[in-house]
Parts: C-alpha cells; sequence; structure tokens
C-alpha cells in the first residue's frame, strides 16, 4: 500500500493530498469520520456506501416517540 503524506493547518485542518482526493472522489465539505485506534487516528471518507449501509439501521427503535416525550418533560 502506498503511503502518502499530508498537513495540518495552524486550524486544525488536514490537507489530503490530491491523489487521495481524486481515488476517493472527495470534494470540498466531503465528510469524513474520525476513530481513534492504538496506533493512530484513522480518517475515514464517509461515501454514498458508508451512508447506504448506515441508512435504517435505527429503524423500529421509536426514536420519534422518544425525542417526543424528552421534550415534554424537558418543557414541564
Amino acid at each position: 500500500m502506498k503511503k502518502s503524506t499530508g498537513k495540518m493547518s495552524s486550524k486544525g485542518q488536514l490537507i489530503i493530498p490530491a491523489e487521495l482526493r481524486r481515488e476517493y472522489e472527495l470534494q470540498s465539505g466531503a465528510p469524513v469520520r474520525f476513530e481513534r485506534r492504538k496506533e493512530g487516528i484513522l480518517v475515514r471518507p464517509l461515501t454514498e456506501s458508508v451512508i447506504d449501509k448506515l441508512h435504517g439501521i435505527l429503524e423500529g427503535k421509536n426514536l420519534s416517540d422518544k425525542i417526543e416525550s424528552d421534550l415534554d418533560r424537558d418543557i414541564r
């Protein structure tokens, strides 16, 4: 696996090398996930396929009912 090097700006923004942006089709504003690993930080692009895999994961959890009851409780 070929390794690439990027930089971090003074604002903490990561600069991803152009070849990786092209390979993973990353555009400005593309969402990424940061994961803590024993060996360091893993940065993963949240591509359509990742989003598709997560779609519906909370289905059937009745979260809308829970959110409404939590809001009602907080208002009282």
